[in-house]
């Protein structure tokens, strides 16, 4: 028997060795991940650990280099930066580009979603299905959330009726169409350029979670927010078909294994704690005022975002896919993973 044994043990050690010397023979490959939030942003450190994952894990044959803040392009270009090669990987936000992308948009409606870390593994788990066929321009690794935000402005926002005449800038296109339902006009501006247009007068108001108005300073710029989760904005991380497929089979193993939704959840976890605590932070700043909605109010702001879960049926339906079999799949996502709202 201890004879059996140590052969057995010989024989695993000669494969883990086997697969060690594979993976240290790959050639070496460098990949560029760009992102458009600051280097202070906790994506940064997160993308930081994950990249340092790969390297160990591929035995130094991967390497990744991270570009933050817009380094390498517009945070509008992400996508198609990543599809033609500019980045290898690239951090998304689908809304940026309205209509491209319908079925992730439906992350994007009001009032589903009330958590970004169980949010970000229901969203990864559901969209995997979709990924391959509305993003075939490019292999989908991984999506997430942020922790859910809100309206902040420059002018007091109570009920659905007060966006009437006010300049937004939304989230992206989901939250934008409900502006424009509500009689508001959008002002288009990514991330970093949003205090800029606040400042100037551009726009009145902003969607955005907490702790970010901080990040890009546009605390200094507004004055009412109104206390109520109301939207989460989807993301995904995806890499350039061609630098994938280039990768040994050993390599795009470590890469396969860090696109997963416990990688999603881990990559997404220490910005919904930022964005989180970013709200009692802006409550003991002097000068801002929070303007907490009654229950009735709540109802309203609901029955006003019901038509954007129509419009998202009608975009699917449209990009010929199932709306309500799409709805109840993400639905079932958020109840498996404790996110619903």
């Amino acid at each position: 028997m201890k004879k059996t044994l140590a052969l057995f043990a010989v024989v695993a050690i000669g494969f883990a060795l086997a697969g060690g010397a594979a993976l240290a023979q790959d050639a070496p490959v460098n990949l560029k991940l760009s992102h458009w939030v600051p280097p202070s942003h906790p994506l940064q450190p997160a993308f930081e650990a994950w990249a340092k994952s790969i390297n160990e894990d591929s035995h130094g044959s991967i390497t990744i280099t991270i570009y933050p803040a817009q380094q390498l392009g517009k945070a509008f270009d992400h996508y198609d930066m990543a599809r033609d090669g500019i980045a290898d990987i690239t951090d998304v936000s689908p809304g940026y580009q309205p209509g491209r992308f319908p079925i992730i948009a439906l992350g994007s409606v009001p009032f589903l979603v009330a958590n970004a870390k169980g949010g970000t593994a229901a969203l990864d788990a559901w969209y995997r299905k979709y990924a391959p066929t509305e993003m075939k321009d490019v292999h989908f690794c991984s999506a997430h959330f942020h922790d859910p935000g809100t309206f902040h402005s420059t002018v007091q926002i109570t009920v659905p009726a007060d966006i009437k005449g006010l300049k937004v800038r939304p989230a992206g296109g989901t939250i934008a169409t409900f502006v424009t339902d509500l009689g508001g006009t959008n002002v288009q501006a990514s991330a970093p350029e949003a205090r800029d247009v606040i400042a100037r007068g551009v726009a009145d108001a902003i969607t955005f979670p907490w702790g970010s108005m901080f990040l890009f300073g546009i605390d200094k710029v507004v004055k009412y927010h109104l206390d109520m989760p109301f939207y989460v904005t989807p993301f995904v991380d995806v890499m350039n078909k061609a630098k994938y497929d280039s990768l040994s089979p050993a390599q795009k193993k470590v890469i396969d294994d860090h696109c997963t939704t416990e990688w999603a959840e881990k990559l997404a976890s220490p910005w919904a704690d930022f964005e989180h605590a970013g709200r009692a932070k802006m409550q003991a700043e002097p000068g801002h005022v929070f303007v907490e909605p009654t229950p009735e109010q709540v109802a309203l702001w609901r029955q006003a975002a019901e038509p954007i879960k129509q419009q998202w049926a009608a975009d699917v339906r449209k990009a010929g896919g199932d709306p309500d079999a799409i709805f109840a799949e993400f639905e079932a996502s958020l109840k498996q993973y404790g996110a619903a709202y």
